[in-house]
């Protein structure tokens, strides 16, 4: 327990209250091919398979059904939409605890590309779509690619040379994208503390912004395939497509790629677990005498571990990821 972080944050048994690293973990816990069998059988009357919560009765449990397994949105498709900029203007809030993190301060993204280079390895940016929080759609558009396009993979994103004929070029893509998520604000206090900078969601977003050639700072980032909980017990991601089945209960990527699509479902998995509500952790520096061990030689630390209660080493804890809850509350005044 010392090293675990183990954290208010984890995903937790609603039966035992055991915590783990991920939803899988926690997944395989309840529901896995040796699961608990106190906490399998009782999450099997009384649990949700996609959001894993417990509820106090059956009857819960079928009411939270309806509005936990969400239909797929509607694709945009390839056929006539070429251009749109829904004139989302920069949010005037005057809240500045709440800036960037309310209602319309988090937009996501997702990028379709296409095959350069002499094989077609090489990724080029061909499609861009932005969402907010309401999905609605803020932004699209198709993009001229700098260098020749050897592959458009179709089967994967149903784009010919039509569509790229007369698209916009990267450059303007890219203030467009910019304008949108600054949001009005420095570049400055936006690497500080966001100020009313918008939140970026999306997959694999590292991907996304170097296709774009722009860099959006980390914390304000929020990507579903690097997201600690989201991912598998040996760090590695998993696909949108699989996320969205398991924790949204329907199917994308069946046909071609949409990106109003993939960006819906990303920020649905996104808002789903942010609505998570988790105690406040207790702060280090509220911590009695015995619980102090910041300062003292290694050989005095480990001999006061090993004399702390579980109880006690659990709340000295803390998670080595930012939980997503934390987005919805206040920022403290700098």
């Amino acid at each position: 327990m010392k090293t675990s972080n183990h954290s208010v944050h984890q995903p937790a048994c609603g039966v035992c209250q055991k915590h783990c690293k991920s939803f899988e973990s926690l997944r395989e816990h309840l529901t896995g091919p040796l699961p608990k069998g106190v906490c399998s059988k009782t999450f099997s009357q009384r649990g949700c398979q996609l959001c894993l919560v417990l509820f106090d009765s059956p009857g819960s449990l079928i009411a939270h059904r309806e509005t936990c397994c969400l239909s797929a949105p509607t694709r945009l498709g390839t056929k006539e939409l070429t251009y749109i900029d829904s004139q989302f203007h920069r949010q005037d809030s005057s809240d500045e605890n709440h800036a960037g993190r309310g209602p319309g301060g988090t937009v996501a993204i997702d990028c379709e590309m296409v095959g350069g280079g002499s094989d077609g390895s090489l990724e080029l940016c061909a499609r861009v779509c932005l969402v907010d929080e309401d999905e609605n759609l803020i932004f699209h558009t198709y993009v001229k690619p700098q260098l020749p396009v050897t592959n458009y993979r179709y089967d994967i994103t149903g784009l010919t040379e039509e569509h790229l004929r007369n698209a916009m070029p990267l450059g303007e893509v890219k203030e467009n994208v910019c304008k949108i998520l600054y949001n009005g604000e420095n570049l400055g206090k936006i690497r500080l503390n966001g100020g009313k900078a918008r939140l970026l969601v999306g997959h694999d977003l590292a991907h996304d912004l170097y296709c774009l050639n722009m860099h959006y700072p980390d914390h304000m980032l929020r990507d579903t395939a690097k997201y600690r909980p989201l991912m598998k017990t040996n760090l590695v991601s998993h696909s949108l497509k699989y996320l969205t089945r398991t924790y949204l209960g329907y199917d994308i990527q069946s046909g071609t790629h949409d990106p109003y699509e993939d960006c819906v479902s990303v920020m649905r998995l996104y808002k789903r677990i942010r609505a998570q509500k988790h105690p406040e952790e207790e702060d280090h520096g509220t911590s009695t005498p015995s619980n102090r061990i910041v300062g003292v030689p290694d050989c005095w630390r480990s001999k006061e571990l090993d004399n702390l209660t579980p109880d006690q080493l659990y709340a000295m804890s803390r998670s080595d990821y930012k939980c997503w809850c934390l987005d919805l509350r206040p920022k403290l005044p700098t």
